[in-house]
């Protein structure tokens, strides 16, 4: 009887303590972020890190959610693909997090993809991207092609006059898939393969010199035209000081971007870039109240009145 008491005793401890260590888990809700910090994509995704705290931390001053505190973790996916579904395996299956904000280019949500469906985790993506994928286990709260991509194309062949076109990306899988996408829109709009000059270059691509050339002599044929640009990360800014050096304008050839925002721009002088085109769901001169507020309420975060918000910031 004594000994019987003793377990059931011990067990009431264990059962306590146990009980003591899962409440004490279950105190916050973890988030987890999943932005390249370092490597080609940094310039773009370490601010997307910096906008969660700032969300977290703002949402933890009006008491957390569902009577819980928010807690980021962190961590730096390296601009490396393969090691974007290591880190989510990590995040999901070692720190235990509710959900996941991540990710900016397609190949690595890609990556992430098979590791969220496999764990049943969820992730925020916040960039546009190329369409034909759907998951249970993904918002995705950037725009398709056919809300971003076609309606820049249309604008350009109706309001500027394009009849010529560069399609210039990164090589990964947003800029073919969406290039494709564009190249049978542009063919049913009558365009002929001639008209059309498809360009692709690695991440972090630096030596535009001779790209830009070509381009600069594809425009020169007596047709007006345009690039559309699908090119990413850090690629952009040589891309951008190439197009000055060379004198192309955007009287001559204009230029619509869809991964270039006021981030990629603040980095180097836009004098010679003049009239160059982004296309994207939001852009930081937004006329608006609470376009206002969450300006202020950024720089007041990071402690600094010149760094600037984006559309994948605003996603």
């Amino acid at each position: 009887m004594k000994l019987r008491k003793l377990i059931t005793t011990s067990s009431i401890i264990l059962s306590s303590l146990f009980y003591g260590v899962a409440q004490a888990e279950e105190d916050t809700i973890k988030v987890g972020v999943l932005h390249s910090l370092s490597g080609t994509m940094a310039i773009s995704e370490t601010t997307l890190k910096d906008t969660v705290l700032m969300m977290i931390d703002e949402q933890n001053k009006k008491g957390g959610l569902l009577g819980k505190k928010l807690e980021a973790v962190v961590v730096d996916p390296a601009s490396n693909w393969p090691l974007f579904a290591e880190k989510t395996r990590e995040l999901l299956a070692k720190d235990k997090v509710d959900v996941i904000f991540g990710c900016w280019t397609s190949v690595s949500r890609k990556s992430a993809l098979p590791v969220l469906e496999e764990l049943n985790g969820l992730m925020f993506y916040p960039v546009q991207y190329e369409g034909e994928e759907s998951s249970k286990n993904v918002f995705y709260t950037g725009a398709a092609p056919n809300q971003q991509a076609i309606p820049a194309v249309d604008y350009l062949m109706n309001d500027i006059g394009a009849t010529r076109w560069v399609l210039a990306g990164t090589d990964y899988v947003y800029p073919r898939t969406t290039n494709k996408i564009l190249e049978a829109y542009l063919k049913a709009k009558g365009v002929k393969d001639e008209d059309i000059l498809i360009n692709y270059t690695p991440f972090g691509h630096s030596d535009w010199q001779g790209i830009v050339s070509d381009i600069k002599k594809f425009g020169s044929q007596g047709k007006k035209t345009a690039v559309v640009s699908t090119i990413n990360g850090d690629a952009n800014i040589p891309f951008y000081k190439e197009l000055g050096n060379q004198g192309i304008s955007a009287e001559d050839i204009p230029v619509v971007a869809f991964s270039v925002g006021e981030e990629e721009l603040s980095g180097f002088d836009t004098t010679p870039l003049v009239g160059h085109l982004a296309a994207w769901n939001y852009f930081q001169s937004v006329e608006s109240d609470a376009n206002d507020e969450f300006i202020e309420t950024w720089q007041e975060y990071i402690g600094d009145e010149d760094r600037v918000t984006n559309d994948p910031m605003e996603a």
